[in-house]
């Protein structure tokens, strides 16, 4: 029986990650590093045999942001369509290096945390920031940024991207047999950043952040969240699952 996947991609590494800066609206290229590791986590992951399989990716969100877009094309999905910010008078892709016919959307609800005030700035200088002004100590997950967005804010945009994602794609093939029509094509990909990516995956098993659930994903790093028991009404995190491979009869 099929049980859909929303895999989650952090953009590669940016001289700001690296260094632990917050790094929100801001535009900020891949390292030459970072490039490398997408690259090759492309080549690891993406592929009939691999954990996430294009031909049954149904759709592709990606964040606003150069870096998500970037990261997008060097994991090499081989989408059918122009990429939204590529030129489309360009020749369309090689039939031979198509893969994935899934719509790319640029949403900005997969958009990185608005740090506001604390944009470029690290943990460390922002709780000392936060303690000259006689301030308490910071948790973006309780306190939000001031000038940007609250724990609220985030969980709204979320919400609705969950939503859509289970109601247009999750939905109508889970639980039905692997040889469906509906079920070939039922996973999704969201390409964005490390805050929202983290927060994105609390809402999807309807945690509140301030629940103490400890989350990581570094630049460069792909997560999986998935259901229990084939219901749509048990969102899980997919913490290691087994690759599909197609076996000779």
């Amino acid at each position: 029986m099929t049980t859909p996947r929303a895999f989650i991609a952090r953009h590669g590494e940016t001289e700001w990650s690296l260094n632990g800066r917050h790094t929100g609206t801001t535009e900020l290229s891949l390292t030459k590093n970072g490039e490398a590791r997408i690259r090759a986590t492309g080549k690891a992951l993406v592929g009939d045999d691999r954990l996430i399989v294009p031909s049954r990716v149904a759709h592709i969100y990606v964040s606003p942001r150069n870096r998500a877009k970037r990261t997008l094309e060097l994991l090499n999905m081989g989408c059918k369509d122009t990429l939204p910010w590529h030129d489309p008078s360009q020749p369309p892709p090689d039939k031979d290096a198509i893969r994935c016919d899934a719509k790319v959307q640029v949403t900005q609800d997969i958009r990185e945390w608005d740090y506001g005030d604390y944009e470029g700035l690290t943990s460390k200088q922002i709780k000392e920031q936060r303690k000259e002004k006689g301030e308490g100590d910071w948790d973006i997950w309780r306190d939000g940024c001031p000038g940007g967005e609250s724990p609220d804010d985030i969980i709204h945009r979320l919400d609705r991207l969950i939503g859509d994602i289970r109601e247009q794609y999750h939905k109508q093939a889970i639980g039905k047999p692997t040889s469906d029509e509906t079920a070939q094509k039922q996973d999704v990909l969201v390409v964005a950043h490390g805050h929202i990516l983290r927060a994105f995956a609390m809402r999807w098993i309807g945690k509140e952040f301030t629940e103490g659930v400890n989350l990581i994903l570094e630049a460069g790093g792909v997560g999986t969240l998935s259901y229990e028991h084939h219901s749509i009404d048990e969102p899980a995190i997919l913490l290691g699952g087994a690759f599909v491979v197609d076996l000779a009869s």
